[in-house]
């Protein structure tokens, strides 16, 4: 009977020892289920929310920008270019997109001094300067500039050519 006992304590021994690795090893696959839950339920909820705000800042940002504004036309402009090695000349229509109708309105008031500034611009350029696409964003830089400069309250969002003709002669 002694022996028996002797080998029913080990025994109860090594069951003690599987039933704590076996609940150690639930602990630690709950725990990390809960971490993991946590992280993918909380977290990234609060990121989620970020990035909604994030979000609808850029389309109001876009709205506002969508926003068109008021179309004004200047007419079309024939110069002589000052290329110094042949006579060329460019005829380009242009459009304003001003902020609004009070800019128009001032626009139109100032219109002499608008063309005169713009004709001015365009007679010391040179067809090389304005053949390549960044050299046609820069001359429409420059106009926004000038008439920016004319008009007391600023007010030029945007220049479009609608016509662009260099012309040798």
């Amino acid at each position: 009977m002694a022996e028996d006992e002797k080998q029913e304590q080990p025994q109860e021994g090594k069951g003690k020892k599987k039933k704590l690795l076996i609940l150690v090893l639930i602990f630690l696959v709950l725990a990390a289920g809960g971490g993991a839950a946590y992280k993918f339920l909380v977290l990234d909820k609060k990121k989620a929310v970020s990035n909604e705000k994030q979000a609808e800042k850029i389309i109001e940002e876009i709205k506002a920008t969508e926003k068109v504004g008021v179309m004004f036309d200047l007419g079309t402009f024939v110069v002589n270019l000052a290329d110094p090695d042949i006579e060329r000349y460019l005829k380009v229509s242009i459009v304003l997109e001003l902020k609004d109708q009070k800019v128009q309105a001032e626009a139109q008031k100032r219109l002499p001094e608008i063309k005169d500034a713009i004709t001015t611009l365009l007679l010391t350029k040179r067809s090389s300067e304005i053949r390549t696409p960044e050299g046609i964003e820069f001359l429409k830089e420059e106009i926004a500039k000038r008439v920016n400069a004319i008009l007391p309250l600023g007010g030029v969002k945007n220049v479009y050519f609608t016509e662009f003709i260099i012309q040798t002669g």
